[in-house]
Formats: C-alpha cells, sequence, structure tokens
C-alpha cells in the first residue's frame, strides 16, 4: 500500500534534524527532493555526527536524529523522548590511505587494530607486506586519522574491530566515541576524508562515499570467510542478508557478517524518530516523509554507493511507520 499524504498549507512545517555524517549525501538529496514536491515544507538536517544527534533528539532541540550506531539501551531509557529507530539504507566504511605510490592494499582486520592501536606504525611492516606481496611499500610512517566528534561511523568501525581483536575489544572497545590509542582527529567523514587527502601516510575510516568523492584510495578488507573485498553494494546487501530475524527495534549490526562476499564493516544507518510530538501536523508530515523515503527514496540510493533496503526490511519498516501516531 502507498502511503500518500497531501500536506495542506495549513500544515506547512519546519523539520529540523541533526546527526550522522555516514547518510548525509543521500539525506541531502532526500529531504531536498521531498521539499520540493512539497511545498511548504522545509526540512533542515544538520550534519554533526551521530552522538550530537543523539544529545540534540533525546533533548528535544531537534524533530529527529540521526545515527549509525543504535542507541544503547540507557540511552533510550535517559531519553526525555520516547523514540524509534528506522532503519534507512545501508552503507561501508572503507580503510582510506594515502600512501605514496601505492593506490590498492588489502588488510586483514588483526592489521587494521594493530595499525589503530598503535601497534604497527610503519607502511613497509611485515605484516602489511605478508597480506601485500608484490606491492613496493615505502618506509614510510603510518599517521593514523579518526574521528574527534561522536560518530556512528566510528561505532561502525570499532564494533567491526571489537569483532576482530580480543584486544582492542578489551581495549578502546566499541562506540560512538572512545579513547584513541593514537592518531589525529577529525571532524566529521568530510574532515577524516580531508586529513587522509593532506597526510601522506595516513590511513583513515571514512563512508564508501567520502572516498568516492574525494578520490581517496581504499583497501580491501578480510571477511569473515577470509575473502579480501572491496566496499560494493552488493558486499553490503550480503552482509545485511546474514541477518535472518531482525530484532523488533531494528537495532543489529551486520559487521563481520558470514557470506563469502560480505562486505565485513557494513551497517545499516537509521533515523531516530519520536513516537509522537506535541504537534500533531509535524507527526503527519514526519510519517510523511518517512513513508516516501521507504516508497520513493530508496530507488535513488545506489547512484550515491549506498545500497537499499531488502524488500522485507522496507515492508517491516513501512508497517512501523504507519503505527506512527
Amino acid at each position: 500500500m502507498l502511503f500518500v499524504l497531501a500536506v495542506s498549507a495549513a500544515q506547512a512545517q519546519k523539520l529540523t534534524g541533526a546527526g550522522a555524517t555516514f547518510p548525509y549525501p543521500i539525506y541531502s538529496k532526500w529531504f531536498s527532493e521531498y521539499s520540493a514536491a512539497h511545498p511548504g515544507v522545509e526540512i533542515n538536517y544538520q550534519s554533526i555526527g551521530s552522538g550530537g544527534g543523539i544529545r540534540q533528539v533525546t533533548a528535544g532541540t531537534v524533530d529527529f536524529g540521526a545515527s549509525d550506531g543504535p542507541m544503547t539501551d540507557e540511552q533510550l531509557a535517559a531519553s526525555k523522548i520516547k523514540l524509534i529507530h528506522i532503519p534507512t539504507v545501508l552503507g561501508a566504511d572503507v580503510p582510506a590511505f594515502n600512501v605514496p605510490g601505492v593506490s590498492d592494499l588489502k588488510f586483514s582486520g588483526s592489521v587494521l587494530a594493530d595499525i589503530f592501536l598503535g601497534k604497527i606504525t610503519q607502511w613497509n611492516d611485515a605484516r602489511i607486506a605478508k597480506d601485500n606481496p608484490g606491492v613496493k611499500l615505502p618506509d614510510q610512517k603510518i599517521i593514523v586519522v579518526h574521528r574527534s566528534d561522536g560518530s556512528g561511523t566510528t561505532y561502525i568501525w570499532t564494533d567491526y574491530l571489537s569483532k576482530v581483536s580480543k584486544e582492542w575489544a578489551d581495549g578502546p572497545g566499541k562506540g560512538t566515541s572512545v579513547s584513541w590509542p593514537v592518531g589525529v582527529g577529525g571532524k566529521g567523514n568530510e574532515g577524516v576524508a580531508g586529513l587522509v587527502r593532506q597526510l601522506p601516510g595516513a590511513i583513515g575510516y571514512v563512508e564508501l562515499i567520502y572516498a568516492l568523492q574525494n578520490k581517496i584510495s581504499y583497501g580491501s578488507v578480510k571477511n569473515a570467510a577470509g575473502n579480501y573485498l572491496k566496499a560494493s553494494i552488493d558486499g553490503v546487501t550480503e552482509a545485511a542478508a546474514s541477518i535472518k530475524v531482525l530484532p523488533a527495534d531494528y537495532r543489529v549490526s551486520i559487521t563481520n557478517a558470514p557470506g563469502a562476499n560480505a562486505y565485513p564493516i557494513s551497517s545499516f544507518t537509521w533515523l531516530l524518530i519520536p513516537v509522537h510530538t506535541t504537534d500533531p501536523a509535524k507527526d503527519k508530515v514526519l510519517k510523511d516523509l518517512l513513508s516516501w523515503i521507504v516508497n520513493s527514496g530508496e530507488s535513488e540510493v545506489s547512484a550515491l554507493s549506498y545500497a537499499p533496503l531488502p524488500k522485507a526490511v522496507a515492508a517491516k519498516v513501512l508497517k512501523t511507520i504507519y503505527s506512527l501516531q
């Protein structure tokens, strides 16, 4: 069933949202298109990182939030507003690097963890060389670049590292913000991409579209089946297919998923939606926006290197949207 709501002049609304930079390229496109098709509706989304989005939506200072790391039970319980997670698209974190003379590299999970732990410090380290036979690696210091802000992209990255490295799991662990052992910080996916591009010897993690748009090299990552894969829409889709039963609240991790062609640093990203606000007209517009995203917006995501929601997930999400007040 296609849910359509004519937005009348009386329902003209300005919606404000804030959060994840990971999906910002597709959100920017969607919100612009929706506003153009619904005169009187204005959507202002601030790409400030998942941590900031969670803080603002739980405090009630924005109409919706966005995060690539699902909120914790503690965060949901502490929120002034009852929130639900609405998955929108899937994407991939990639290890973006700037190594002079090298355009392609392979990384195992344990090597990535030890680079970000500061245990592997030179590009010609024997463990990197072992994964990359025939590649001429320079004797150059590795500069680790990480996020300086609370970030769902960081959550995805550290969730993956925690699954492939006990030392990482027992040390920095996973979260939208962690205590980084080494490195320099950049604000947003944009900031990390900019630093990696500027600093010879740098390695950082960004959502795939940011590596592509900035023309930064990014590596293949060894998956749970032992295959080295570059991030792709198909690889993210296969990772999502590993989830046989999706939790009712949609909070799920698909990093290091099984499957020969599953890209290992994949994730859903979520909009954080109040179950109801104090403004029924605003609730209606937000509900219509969400249904438009699932019914129409999903067809546009592949052009920006995101993976659309699997059909069964999209159908379930629509039922959740329609049940909103």
